[in-house]
């Protein structure tokens, strides 16, 4: 365990120290960590320290694990997915116009009214780090 620690830079420590991350029970602990992400995510991937990036990716673990073991997406359509996934992370539908290219269609695949290609199933697969599958 000590080698880990001295490994980890003193930022690290304190985002731990900050965030206090741990196994996600709750949706309101998984809105917590998913905003977090967003704050770093914000500051752009180049941006990121080492330490930026290493609490990043526990925290991007711990909220796929929660989603793991909460999420119902195989037997869901593709767009109670798309807002179950939304709703976790504190998405709104203006958040999705640049993926789908207006908010007309954006809003006709959020209310199950359009499908979902396979490029944008591929580009929210990218943006929510899950597989294309459950858009498809």
């Amino acid at each position: 365990m000590a080698a880990i620690a001295d490994k980890l830079g003193e930022q690290y420590r304190e985002l731990l120290c900050s965030v206090l991350p741990a196994i996600i029970k709750s949706p309101a602990e998984a809105a917590r960590c998913v905003a977090e992400i967003n704050r770093l995510m914000d500051k752009g991937e180049e941006n990121l320290s080492s330490d930026e990036q290493a609490f990043l990716e526990l925290l991007a673990l711990l909220v796929a694990d929660y989603e793991s073991r909460t999420a119902r997406l195989d037997r869901s359509a593709p767009h109670e997915v798309l807002r179950h996934l939304m709703r976790a992370r504190g998405m709104k539908p203006k958040d999705l116009w640049d993926i789908f290219g207006s908010k007309g269609i954006a809003s006709e695949v959020l209310r199950g009214k359009g499908g979902i290609s396979k490029d944008k199933a591929k580009v929210l697969a990218e943006t929510f780090h899950v597989s294309a599958e459950p858009f498809i």
